[in-house]
């Protein structure tokens, strides 16, 4: 894989806010890791490729954990109960538009199957639907948000 290419696909994932990319050409694989801080630090990438001879396109850096995740836990642990979590990385919306109603509020009675929110992933909608019933306790994710795959977005009761 060429640097131009390389470059390009940092680029992209520096741009679009998406967490985490990987590709996989031949035997060229290709991790790209995009890591902010919530203390509005710039944008970190580390790249690293796996070919037949392992070979770094950027010095391998270890980069602190995000501020935010400690504080992510915290609601995790003030809200046991079930939860709906995130299908796949990307940023979470609440609502359909900027200017539409959100899809639920707190408060509200879901049923299985019910679209809860969007989540963007490279330029893509993707309604996120709910996988059990129950009633809206609390929102673990918010508007404009961006989810891990696994994150709880919404904790019923």
């Amino acid at each position: 894989m060429d640097l131009r290419k390389l470059k390009t696909l940092i680029d992209l994932v520096s741009e679009s806010g998406v967490a985490e990319l990987e590709i996989t050409e031949g035997e060229d694989r290709v991790r790209i890791v995009n890591r902010t801080s919530a203390a509005a630090q710039p944008v970190q990438n580390l790249v690293t490729v796996a070919t037949p001879a392992p070979v770094p396109v950027t010095p391998a850096q270890s980069a602190p954990a995000p501020a935010a995740q400690p504080a992510a836990a915290a609601p995790a642990a003030d809200n046991a109960g079930p939860a709906i979590t995130s299908p796949m990385v990307g940023t979470f919306y609440r609502a359909p538009s900027p200017g539409a109603a959100p899809f639920i509020e707190v408060g509200d009675t879901v049923k299985k199957g019910q679209v809860i929110g969007i989540i963007e992933a490279m330029k893509l909608l993707n309604e996120v639907e709910a996988d059990q019933d129950g009633v809206v306790k609390a929102f673990a994710a918010e508007n404009g948000q961006p989810v891990e795959f696994g994150q709880p977005l919404v904790y019923l009761e």
